[in-house]
C-alpha cells in the first residue's frame, strides 16, 4: 500500500544492530551498524544470514512505512531497474557497467509498535560531495567522464519511463569494491514521466514551484512543471558546470528561489558576449536545452520513451569545431564513447558526420570550453 499523501515524514527510531529482517522473497538479512542518516531514512550495513562476512557488501535503507521517498525508490526498482533488465541493457549498449546501484530485496518489519519499510541495496563508497569538499573542483577529464557515465544512466532510466530529478554530487557515489566506477543513487524523488507510454502534460503550477535542490533544479521545476527528461539533462548540465568551475552564477541568491530562477533564465536564453568560460559553457548548454523545448513537453502526449532522439538534438545544436573534437580524441576519456567509437576514429568522418554525434560528445565538447 502506498504511503498517504500529505503525511509529514519523520526520521525513524533506529533499529537495533543484529536484528534479522525477512524480505518478501524469504531471504533473511542481519542489520550491521548504522552508517548514515538523512532526509527521512537510515542506512545500515547488512549481511545475508547464509553468507556471513566481516566486510559487508550490502546496505539496508530503512524508513517508516508511511514515509514516501523509499516507497518511490522501491517502485522505480521494481518497474524499471531489475538486475536482468540492467544486464541486458549493458550488453545491448556494449557498456562495461551501468551506474545504477543493484537492488537485492525489500520488505516490512516491526519495531516498538511501528512498521518500517526497508530495501536491501548494493553497498557503495564515498560520495562526490565529500570529495569535492576536500579537493574543491574536479579535473576536466574527471568531469568529462562523469558526464558520459551519467548520460549512460539517464538514457536507461528515461527509456524506462522514469526521470531521476535530483542529480547532484551527494547522490553520485563511487563503487565500494570498484572505486573507479561511479553510480547515480537515491531514486526517492524519481518520477514516472511517461506511464504506459503517455507523457505527462506540460502544466505550470506555481504552488509546486522551486522543488528539488535549488542550485541545480531545472527551470521547469521552478515553474512547478512535472519533471521530464529535459529536467534531468538541465540538472546534469548545472552539476557539470559546478564541478568544473567551482561555483554557479546564482549561488549567492540560494535563499531566494525566484532570483535563482531569474538567473537561470538569463543564462539559458541570453547570448551575452563574454570571454568567461562559464558563460561560454552556459551558452552551449542553452542550445541543447532550447532544442528540447518542443520535443520534451509542448507536444508531450505524442512523445513516448524512445521517441526522444539525442542524435537529432545534436544535429541541430552541437556546434563543435574540428580542432576541439581532435583534441578530445587524443585524450583517454574517448574510450568511454561506446556507441560513437567507430565514427570517431576517423577525423575526416567527424568533419562530415557532426549530425550523428551522440549526446556524450555534447557533454565532452561543452565542458571542454571551460578549460
Amino acid at each position: 500500500m502506498p504511503p498517504r499523501k500529505n503525511e509529514k515524514y519523520k526520521l525513524p527510531v533506529p533499529l537495533p544492530e543484529g536484528q534479522v529482517l525477512d524480505d518478501t522473497e524469504g531471504k533473511q538479512w542481519i542489520l550491521g551498524k548504522m552508517i548514515g542518516s538523512g532526509g527521512f531514512g537510515l542506512i545500515y550495513l547488512a549481511f545475508p544470514t547464509n553468507k556471513p562476512d566481516k566486510d559487508a557488501r550490502h546496505v539496508i535503507k530503512v524508513e517508516y512505512q508511511e514515509n514516501g521517498p523509499l516507497f518511490s525508490e522501491l517502485k522505480f526498482y521494481q518497474r524499471a531497474a531489475k538486475k536482468d533488465s540492467i544486464k541486458k541493457w549493458i550488453a545491448l549498449k556494449q557498456l562495461d557497467y551501468l551506474g545504477i546501484p543493484l537492488f537485492y530485496g525489500s520488505g516490512i518489519t516491526e519495531f516498538k509498535g511501528r512498521s518500517y519499510r526497508f530495501m536491501v541495496m548494493e553497498r557503495l563508497g564515498i560520495d562526490l560531495q565529500k570529495i569535492s569538499d576536500q579537493n574543491g573542483t574536479f579535473k576536466k577529464s574527471t568531469v568529462l567522464q562523469l558526464g558520459i557515465r551519467m548520460l549512460d544512466v539517464l538514457e536507461y532510466i528515461h527509456e524506462n519511463e522514469y526521470v531521476h530529478g535530483d542529480i547532484k554530487a551527494a547522490n553520485l557515489l563511487l563503487g565500494y569494491r570498484n572505486p573507479d566506477r561511479v553510480y547515480l543513487a537515491d531514486y526517492g524523488l524519481s518520477y514516472r514521466y511517461c506511464p504506459s507510454g503517455n507523457h505527462k502534460q506540460y502544466q505550470e503550477n506555481p504552488r509546486k514551484g522551486h522543488n528539488g535542490t535549488i542550485e541545480f533544479t531545472s527551470l521547469d521545476a521552478h515553474k512547478g512543471v512535472a519533471l521530464s527528461r529535459r529536467s534531468d539533462l538541465e540538472i546534469l548540465g548545472y552539476c557539470l558546470l559546478r564541478w568544473l568551475c567551482g561555483k554557479l552564477p546564482w549561488e549567492r541568491n540560494l535563499k531566494d528561489p525566484v532570483a535563482v530562477q531569474t538567473a537561470k533564465t538569463k543564462y539559458r536564453f541570453s547570448s551575452i558576449p563574454s570571454c568567461t568560460a562559464a558563460v561560454c559553457w552556459m551558452s552551449s548548454l542553452s542550445q541543447c536545452l532550447n532544442g528540447l523545448l518542443p520535443e520534451a513537453e509542448l507536444d508531450a502526449p505524442k512523445r513516448a520513451p524512445g521517441s526522444m532522439s539525442y542524435n537529432v538534438m545534436k544535429q541541430q545544436h552541437l556546434l563543435v569545431n574540428r580542432d576541439l573534437v581532435e583534441r578530445m580524441l587524443d585524450n583517454k576519456f574517448v574510450l568511454y564513447l561506446r556507441e560513437d567509437k567507430r565514427r570517431l576514429q576517423n577525423h575526416n568522418t567527424i568533419q562530415h558526420n557532426k549530425k550523428t554525434l551522440e549526446p556524450r560528445v555534447f557533454i565532452l565538447a561543452t565542458t571542454a570550453l571551460c578549460s
